[in-house]
């Protein structure tokens, strides 16, 4: 069956702690890239949630606060952990034009994770958890400044800023019979890069935004770690919810040492590296763990002190560089500029 959708856009406000816009977030320039690119994203898969009980239901199992949707945002970005804590899936969660329905994106290798997940919590609520791969595909589009011509509409296309980062640009959930070049008729512009100098995956690798099962194995993360905080994904100030004791306890004891960091490779190697391989700088101490790469770009869970204060950093002989992304927050940006004039 194929889903009927509708062209759907709410206003778009960034959540915080306590659900305003977070002035202290800083976006990065965008402007210095000029690039127009719209990409499938096979990797990504959809579920629907719909139902007089899914908020409700979702509010229990998510780190984020579903009644940022409730007052007007259009999706929002959250995990689901585990009893302990750690990260099962991550998720960007989206607002249908039909009442009560949900549409949940998440990793196409854990869509019948998740599925499963979600039914073995939602006991006696009246709701249906669908898996629609086949139904709808999901598309990013970045490095752009004008996303949408509002003058234009389709009853098979929706469209929503990334919850996380600014610069993420837009995720498109169009029916699985929609083409590129239907897509490109409700964009603002008329060219797109033919030839993509960066994959999604290495344009997010080079923000320092880790994505998937494959970034975040099941049940390995911790939710600070992979910068949920910073990235609108994770509410302090909720009620009860599925591992929240430890990310609670962690935010407020104290600093996160240890975030995912874009990585810099600075030649290419035929070499494929192991998850948790390790970092290690001029004196050959640990300074952090490898995450994944896209030729050149990579991610890596890193000491931010010590690799910011590291002369060099290798990973099995190979020379790379590392950078504090840009959209941290302030308070951050001052500790890694504090970091680096001890150096």
């Amino acid at each position: 069956m194929i889903v009927q959708l509708k062209r759907f856009v709410l206003p778009f406000c960034k959540v915080g702690k306590v659900g305003k816009v977070c002035a202290q977030f800083v976006r990065h320039d965008s402007s210095q890239a000029s690039s127009k690119v719209l990409e499938h994203l096979n990797s990504r898969s959809l579920l629907r949630i719909r139902g007089r009980d899914a908020s409700n239901f979702l509010q229990g199992l998510i780190t984020n606060d579903m009644k940022h949707i409730e007052e007007g945002a259009a999706n929002l970005y959250a995990l689901f952990l585990n009893i302990k804590g750690r990260v099962m899936y991550d998720v960007i969660i989206y607002k249908s034009h039909e009442d009560d329905v949900f549409y949940i994106e998440c990793d196409s290798k854990a869509v019948d994770p998740l599925q499963k997940h979600l039914k073995m919590y939602r006991v006696r609520r009246k709701i249906d958890i669908d898996n629609i791969e086949n139904n709808i595909n999901v598309w990013a589009l970045f490095d752009t400044s004008q996303y949408l011509n509002k003058n234009d509409a389709d009853n098979n296309i929706m469209m929503y800023e990334d919850p996380r980062l600014a610069d993420l640009g837009i995720r498109i959930l169009a029916e699985s019979n929609i083409e590129r070049s239907d897509i490109k008729k409700h964009l603002n512009f008329n060219a797109l890069m033919s030839n993509n100098p960066l994959s999604y995956k290495a344009f997010r690798y080079t923000l320092g935004i880790s994505e998937g099962v494959d970034d975040l194995p099941p049940g390995k993360p911790l939710p600070l770690e992979v910068n949920c905080d910073y990235l609108h994904g994770v509410s302090f100030h909720k009620g009860c919810y599925i591992g929240q004791e430890l990310t609670a306890r962690t935010y407020h004891t104290g600093v996160v040492r240890k975030r995912i960091m874009p990585l810099l490779f600075e030649e290419l190697s035929t070499k494929s590296f192991s998850y948790d391989e390790k970092i290690i700088d001029e004196s050959g101490n640990v300074v952090g763990k490898f995450r994944g790469n896209e030729k050149e770009h990579g991610l890596g869970l890193m000491r931010i002190t010590e690799a910011l204060n590291a002369k060099s950093l290798t990973m099995l002989d190979m020379k790379l560089k590392i950078s504090k992304p840009i959209w941290w927050p302030q308070e951050i940006q001052k500790e890694s500029a504090s970091a680096n004039k001890k150096s």
